[in-house]
């Protein structure tokens, strides 16, 4: 069954930047958008940042444009989203999900989901 696997959250400062990984089985996932979320402790889960299946269009949640990008390679079957000037704000679990239609901020519309991996910024 194909799976997505999430890496590279940690502890950080504020103001640094990280890099996660979004890994799919084989190229299971090229033909789907994928989307990144986060879910803080006690808060619902969030949209993030979307790329389309050829990785051509993007989308991003007001709260991260300009410091966050998404990015895949799709002879690696991976999704990237590099973050910059992370703030405590940015705290939270990041998944990353696939959806076989367009861009889109809805989670219902991802079928397929990562564990997640957890990102803590410190003030």
């Amino acid at each position: 069954q194909a799976q997505l696997v999430e890496s590279g959250g940690g502890l950080v400062q504020a103001g640094d930047s990280l890099r996660l990984s979004c890994a799919s089985s084989g190229r299971a996932f090229n033909y789907y958008t994928i989307g990144w979320f986060r879910q803080a402790p006690g808060k619902e889960r969030e949209f993030v940042a979307a790329i389309d299946y050829r990785g051509t269009e993007t989308i991003y949640a007001d709260s991260v444009k300009g410091r966050f990008a998404i990015s895949r390679d799709k002879s690696k079957g991976a999704i990237y989203l590099q973050m910059n000037s992370l703030k405590p704000e940015d705290t939270a679990v990041y998944s990353c999900a696939a959806a076989p239609g367009g861009l889109d901020e809805t989670p219902s519309q991802y079928l397929y989901w990562g564990q997640g991996t957890q990102v803590t910024v410190s003030s």
